[in-house]
């Protein structure tokens, strides 16, 4: 019993990891990863609000959810990355596209075109976070994909997150497109599994320990 108590102990004490996040392709994503392509789903359905396979979109604008600039849309067209339908921006695209995934993830993406031409640094940024608290964010740099610039952004990080804010470079571009999200569900570390393993054996200890008088 003490010995648990113990270990319980130890291991509520273990150190903070500290996020570390980097860019990845889609080849990062283990087999089965879910993917959202937006398939099936009508041209001009509102975005804010919208939830698709347990992933739920949001669109702010000044920290304001806002209807009618963010649709499914099947514009602008095919590119190495996106297919129509898909996410587009129609009005104010200085707005943040947020992301609440249906679980905790550790890897992230999606593919994006922005209504430009050449190459383009920070075309888009993903800030990732654990409910309100920041874990990391990373910005992608945008090249003729062909005929818009674009690409694919993917990060993975080493600290699971459940939400993630995409912005695009609203002062080089009028609207965005985004297509293929995807995300990889979080793995238990060891430690967190040996703590639950523990818990429950301390558990089981209590439980069938005889009732004394």
């Amino acid at each position: 019993m003490r010995f648990l108590t113990g270990l319980l102990g130890a291991l509520l004490l273990l150190p903070a990891a500290h996020a570390s996040v980097v860019a990845v392709g889609p080849g990062a994503f283990p087999g089965g990863s879910p993917l959202l392509n937006f398939n099936g789903l009508p041209n001009g359905l509102e975005v804010n609000g919208l939830v698709v396979n347990g992933v739920m979109f949001t669109y702010t604008i000044g920290g304001v959810p806002t209807n009618g600039a963010v649709i499914i849309d099947g514009g602008p067209g095919t590119t190495n990355n996106i297919a129509p339908p898909n996410i587009v921006s129609v009005g104010n695209d200085t707005g943040v596209l947020g992301v609440v995934l249906p679980t905790t993830a550790t890897l992230f993406g999606y593919g994006f075109a922005i209504l430009s031409s050449g190459t383009v640094a920070d075309a888009t940024t993903i800030s990732l976070f654990m409910g309100s608290t920041p874990v990391g964010s990373l910005s992608y740099p945008g090249v003729p994909d062909p005929g818009f610039t674009g690409g694919f952004a993917g990060i993975e990080s080493t600290i699971p997150f459940n939400r993630a804010e995409l912005v695009f470079n609203s002062a080089v571009a009028p609207a965005f497109a985004v297509d293929n999200v995807r995300y990889s569900p979080a793995v238990p570390e060891p430690a967190t599994a040996l703590l639950v393993l523990a818990a429950f054996a301390l558990a089981c200890v209590t439980w069938n320990r005889p009732f004394r008088r």
